[in-house]
């Protein structure tokens, strides 16, 4: 598994991954720009991540609220 580090599982959901990205960045304030983004601090970084994993378990939430 060496290289399946950075490979998506579903390849066809690259375009709706990226959005989220872009979403998740603009609400915490970071500046995200299309393609290469490697000027951006540890800690911006860390906040988008953060707020994506945030979201995804609201996502959760909601669906098993929903049952």
């Amino acid at each position: 598994m060496a290289n399946s580090r950075n490979r998506n599982l579903v390849p066809e959901a690259a375009g709706a991954l990226d959005r989220f990205k872009l979403e998740a960045a603009s609400e915490v304030g970071v500046n995200l720009k299309q393609g290469y983004n490697g000027d951006l601090t540890a800690k911006q970084a860390g906040s988008i991540g953060g707020q994506m994993v945030k979201k995804m378990i609201q996502q959760v939430e909601n669906s098993m609220i929903g049952k």
